[in-house]
C-alpha cells in the first residue's frame, strides 16, 4: 500500500488552518440552527449531505478496501459521532463561544492520551505551546464568563466531547494509507455519523430547513466544515502529528469568536484579544520552519531502503 514517506509540513499546516476555520464558523452557526432544527435533524442531513457529495465525486472510492480501512473509518466515525452530537446537544445550555474553548481543551487532552495509551514522545518546545493554548481556553472559559452563569452538566458533557475528539485525532494520527484510502475513510466516518445521528432521528421523521438562509448555513455546514473539513484533516494528518495538528487545531475558538461578533454583534473585549494572542503564539511555536519536519520525521521513522 503506498504511504506519504516524506512530511510536508506547511502542506499540513495550511489543511489544518482551514479544518480550524471551517469548524470553528460551525459552532455559532449550529447554535442558531438547532433552535428550528433538532440536533438529530440537522446532524443527520449535515453528514449525510457531506457523505453524498464525497461519494458522488468518486463513486469507486468504497471498492476493494481491506477490512483494516473499514474498521478505522467506523471507529472514526463512531469517536468524532458522539463527540459531536454530545456536544451539540449541549450547546443549548452554552454559548458558541464557551463551547468552542471547551472542545478546544483537546490540546492538553492529546498528549496525556498520546503518552497514556501509545507512550509518545512529546518536545518541550510542544508542552509549551500545550500550555499557552490552554492558558488561552481558560482566559476565554473563565473570564469572559465571568458571572455569566455556565451551565456545569452542559460544560462537561462538552469536556467528554473534547476528549473523544482527542482519541479521534490520535487514530486519525496513526493512521498511514494511501491518497485513495484517506478518501475512502472520510467517506466512511461521514457516513457513520450520518446513519447515527438517523437512527435519533428516525422516529419523529426529519425536519428539513424552511428558509433559504437556513438552507444556506446547512449547505456550509455540510460542504465546507464536513466535506471538505474531513477531507482536510485526514490529508493534513499526513503530514502532521497529533499533538502539534491538535494545537493548530485549538485556533478555532478564534473563528468562533469573530463569527460570533460579525454576525450576532458579541463585544470584542480585552479577554479576547489576549486569548486569541496566547493561541497564535502557540501555533507559531509548532509551525515554526524546520521544527514541525524534524518532529513528523522522527514520528513518521526512518525511511524504508530504496
Amino acid at each position: 500500500m503506498a504511504v506519504v514517506s516524506t512530511p510536508r509540513p506547511l502542506v499540513g499546516v495550511v489543511l489544518l488552518m482551514f479544518v480550524s476555520a471551517a469548524w470553528g464558523s460551525a459552532f455559532p452557526l449550529m447554535k442558531d440552527l438547532i433552535v428550528r432544527i433538532p440536533v438529530a435533524d440537522l446532524l443527520t442531513e449535515r453528514y449525510g449531505i457531506a457523505a453524498l457529495v464525497l461519494f458522488g465525486l468518486s463513486p469507486g472510492c468504497l471498492r476493494g478496501l481491506s477490512e483494516s480501512i473499514w474498521s478505522t473509518g467506523v471507529l472514526l466515525g463512531l469517536l468524532f459521532g458522539v463527540g459531536q452530537t454530545a456536544q451539540a446537544v449541549a450547546l443549548h445550555d452554552l454559548s458558541s463561544s464557551v463551547s468552542g474553548f471547551t472542545v478546544g481543551s483537546n490540546v492538553v487532552i492529546t498528549p496525556v492520551l498520546g503518552l497514556i495509551l501509545l507512550g509518545a514522545r512529546v518536545s518541550g518546545r510542544t508542552w509549551a505551546a500545550v500550555a499557552l493554548a490552554l492558558a488561552a481556553l481558560t482566559i476565554f472559559t473563565l473570564l469572559q464568563e465571568e458571572g455569566g452563569g455556565v451551565s456545569l452538566p452542559a460544560l462537561a458533557v462538552t469536556l467528554l466531547s473534547a476528549v473523544l475528539y482527542s482519541a479521534h485525532t490520535l487514530v486519525l494520527g496513526g493512521f498511514a494509507g494511501s491518497r485513495r484510502d484517506v478518501y475512502a475513510v472520510a467517506v466512511i466516518q461521514l457516513g457513520v455519523i450520518a446513519l447515527m445521528a438517523g437512527a435519533l432521528a428516525a422516529p419523529d421523521g426529519l425536519t428539513l430547513p424552511q428558509t433559504p438562509g437556513d438552507w444556506a448555513v446547512l449547505g456550509h455546514l455540510s460542504i465546507v466544515a464536513c466535506a471538505l473539513g474531513f477531507l482536510a484533516r485526514s490529508f493534513g494528518q499526513l503530514h502532521v502529528p497529533p499533538v502539534p495538528a491538535a494545537v493548530i487545531l485549538s485556533a478555532q475558538p478564534l473563528w468562533v469568536t469573530a463569527l460570533a461578533v460579525m454576525m450576532y454583534g458579541e463585544p470584542l473585549t480585552g479577554t479576547v484579544c489576549l486569548g486569541g494572542g496566547l493561541i497564535a503564539l502557540a501555533m507559531l511555536m509548532v509551525v515554526l520552519p524546520g521544527r514541525l519536519l524534524r518532529t513528523a520525521r522522527q514520528e513518521a521513522g526512518p525511511a524504508p531502503p530504496r
